[in-house]
């Protein structure tokens, strides 16, 4: 099958958001080269796994990021959407991140090469006890660590965006054996799934998007946790009757903002939320609209443009 593979020259600093956008229109993966991630790898070996890496990259100037995706060959009209979505979000941001030239490319590809290229580029992710794997690659854990195991054919988030390793990183001071987890906004699952790896009895995941619903469902099968988890194709937090002891919202500041009047509903009354995809310009936003309805912050963590937020009722 024949695929256009377009390509966005942006920055380090956008190309989380210029990916998520594709990820919005393509069951084929998305790859961002940044020869930032370059720089980082050789300056710290020890210890660190990585998941994607251009072997061109080095080549090129620093400061230039690709990130690519592939869309069937018929479907010219979504590379315009792409672009389009990806300058309203540029627009969104108020010049507050710079996106770089946004110049485009497109180019007719194999769908296999694609796949292939694409897969064999993936390493396990360590985050603290929990390692996400592809599922294409046998991982041997330590005694201590839970395998996260993410398929390559559905749309997901790998684990290494700053904003989810943050949410996986923090749950694991807060899940318990009885814990019940509410994962908002879902994408691939993976928060959800290393809750329950991790221990808790229950997680429930929620998304506005059919493709992440089908995926989060999948990987919940494949994680072999799909007794212990319900995945709803559901507007963010509908159902007032699901309350959790862990509550994880992975979004954008914006929507985080319009969700907290009606979060307190969904948490127990000592329960712990955590918050992220929160960038600098928006943090004292977020921290405000939850002030107001009663929570207030236990710990704030930031990975380079991203803060993530730990937050309890007041007095709890």
């Amino acid at each position: 099958m024949k695929f256009i593979e377009l390509t966005i020259h942006t920055t380090t600093e956008a190309s989380e958001i210029v990916a998520d956008v594709m990820w919005n229109y393509t069951n084929y993966g998305v790859s961002i080269s940044d020869v930032a991630d370059v720089i980082a790898l050789q300056k710290n070996r020890d210890g660190l796994y990585w998941d994607y890496m251009d072997e061109n990259l080095a080549s090129r100037r620093e400061g230039d990021v690709l990130v690519k995706c592939c869309v069937a060959a018929d479907a010219a009209e979504t590379c315009r959407d792409i672009v389009r979505d990806i300058r309203e979000a540029q627009e969104r941001s108020g010049g507050e991140i710079p996106f770089g030239t946004l110049e485009d490319v497109k180019r007719e590809v194999d769908g296999d090469e694609w796949l292939d290229v694409w897969k064999k580029h993936f390493r396990p992710i360590h985050l603290g006890r929990i390692v996400v794997v592809p599922e294409w690659i046998d991982y041997a854990p330590a005694p201590d660590e839970k395998i996260v195991l993410l398929d390559s054919n559905m749309a997901f988030g790998t684990g290494e965006h700053e904003t989810t390793s943050m949410c996986v990183e923090l749950m694991q001071d807060y899940v318990a054996p009885d814990s019940v987890c509410i994962d908002v906004g879902c994408g691939s699952g993976i928060l959800g799934i290393s809750a329950v790896k991790l221990g808790a009895k229950k997680a429930y995941l929620t998304d506005i998007d059919t493709v992440a619903v089908a995926s989060a469902r999948h990987n919940c099968e494949l994680n072999g946790v799909a007794d212990k988890t319900v995945v709803a194709h559901s507007d963010l937090l509908d159902d007032a009757e699901i309350v959790g002891d862990i509550l994880l919202a992975n979004i954008t500041g914006e929507i985080l903002v319009r969700l907290a009047p009606s979060i307190p509903k969904n948490l127990v009354e000592k329960g712990v939320l955590i918050l992220s995809g929160i960038i600098e310009s928006r943090l004292a936003m977020v921290r405000e609209a939850y002030a107001a309805v009663g929570m207030e912050v236990v710990r704030e963590c930031r990975k380079g443009e991203w803060f993530a937020l730990v937050l309890r009722r007041k007095g709890a």
